[in-house]
């Protein structure tokens, strides 16, 4: 939710903008001259003096005067905001947000700091309507950005910000990018179709028996509209035999199998709510086989991935694949399949996002008498800051058969979004 731009209207208002507002006159206010009675004469006459202060000034306010001319002659002549998405952005967000999208001079809003490009549409197609209507009514302060981005929720209605928007996502003309409504919630187990720029760090630990914590740091790295590439970098820690005392135990550290994938959209609908997702995975035989840390073999999981909206803030989202072993007798080749539903609540109207999410897990090995394996797990996801780009997940994984021999397992991720901005931004 990279708003950081976004700044304050060019009039320097401070607080909760209201659209409507009266250019300063002093040519006495707004006293009756006769001669400018008639409305054509007024609007003349307002146009000469709103653009010798422009003049003066050098362009830095002249957006913003412009604007405010444009409001209080509809003001004054009973007029109505414009019913259309373009016209309430070319009254509202044009002077500084430019007339194509691309940002106003600094010379002609009065601040330094660049403003967001909307033709960017690695920029402006990244996040759903609900992250850019929050920034636009509540402000820049709302998601942790700077307070130049003013609010207006008491100037504009939802349905009115909602045109806006519809309006300013025709800036980017690059239909490829899949829209960031259709960026779900990640799962714990379950991969997501939507390609991201995320570093995650994630952490599995059981407590029966011997304990053992398994964590992983991944990062990913989003290419081009449709493609993204992902590293994972495993390690961990266990309670192993001393080799003095196998009644006695000790704390020792592992590596597991470096992991290296790729998924690409293949197709993806705002319309319908949908987006698929093709890739593979690749496990490397970099792990400690001994210590439960390895396999033992490089496996090679080609998976579709399947994420869909639903009603009343809903959502679904399935993977399925296989396990193609490169030694059978280290490691059987498998099928697996993960499904996942949930639903996202909101801490008032913009809110921190609480996202509860129950996942199926399953996989069977494909060898004859191979075993079927199935677990359930319940988890929810929580945005910790307020630009709500580093969430929390915690949930637990829970055997549903063979529970002699599984354990069940407390599953924990960490992740932040880094392309919306520091680890320590936003809070």
């Amino acid at each position: 939710m990279r708003f950081s731009c976004w700044r304050k209207p060019c009039d320097g208002s401070p607080g909760r903008s209201k659209i409507r507002v009266n250019v300063h006159r002093p040519l006495g206010g707004r006293e009756k001259i006769p001669i400018l009675n008639k409305p054509i004469m007024l609007l003349v006459c307002r146009w000469i003096v709103i653009w010798i202060y422009a003049l003066v000034l050098g362009g830095m306010a002249g957006g913003s005067l412009q604007a405010a001319a444009i409001e209080t002659v509809a003001q004054d002549n009973g007029q109505a905001l414009p019913s259309t998405g373009k016209g309430l952005y070319q009254n509202a967000c044009m002077a500084c947000h430019g007339r194509d999208g691309t940002g106003s001079r600094p010379s002609r809003v009065g601040f330094k700091t660049p403003l967001p490009d909307f033709t960017d549409c690695s920029f402006a197609s990244r996040e759903g309507n609900v992250d850019w209507v929050a920034v636009t009514a509540e402000g820049g302060l709302a998601r942790g950005f700077s307070d130049e981005m003013p609010a207006f929720g008491d100037a504009l209605t939802d349905a009115q910000i909602t045109r806006i928007l519809d309006y300013m996502r025709r800036f980017c003309r690059d239909k490829d990018w899949p829209r960031g409504e259709l960026n779900l919630p990640r799962p714990l187990f379950t991969s997501k179709a939507f390609p991201e720029d995320e570093l995650v760090f994630t952490s599995s630990i059981k407590t029966a028996g011997n304990d053992k914590i398994a964590n992983s740091l991944i990062f990913e790295k989003r290419i081009g509209a449709r493609n993204q590439v992902e590293i994972v970098f495993p390690f961990g820690w266990g309670q192993y035999p001393t080799s003095d005392d196998p009644e006695n135990t000790e704390w020792k550290s592992s590596i597991g199998d470096l992991a290296l994938s790729g998924k690409r959209v293949v197709y993806d609908s705002l319309d319908a709510g949908a987006i698929v997702s093709v890739g593979a995975e690749v496990l490397l035989p970099t792990g400690d086989e001994d210590r439960g840390f390895g396999n033992g073999t490089t496996i090679v999981e080609p998976y579709v991935a399947y994420g869909q909206i639903l009603p009343e803030s809903f959502f679904l989202q399935f993977q399925g694949g296989g396990g193609i072993s490169f030694d059978r007798d280290q490691a059987e080749n498998e099928v697996f399949w993960k499904l996942t539903t949930g639903r996202t609540f909101h801490e008032g109207h913009f809110g921190r996002r609480w996202v509860p999410m129950m996942e199926v897990l399953g996989s069977s090995e494909l060898a004859s008498n191979g075993n079927t394996h199935w677990d359930v797990a319940p988890q929810f996801q929580v945005t910790l800051s307020r630009r709500q780009h580093v969430r929390l997940n915690i949930g637990v994984r829970i055997p549903l058969n063979d529970r002699d021999a599984r354990d069940t397992e407390i599953g924990v991720y960490l992740l932040w979004d880094w392309f919306d901005g520091g680890l320590f931004e936003g809070w």
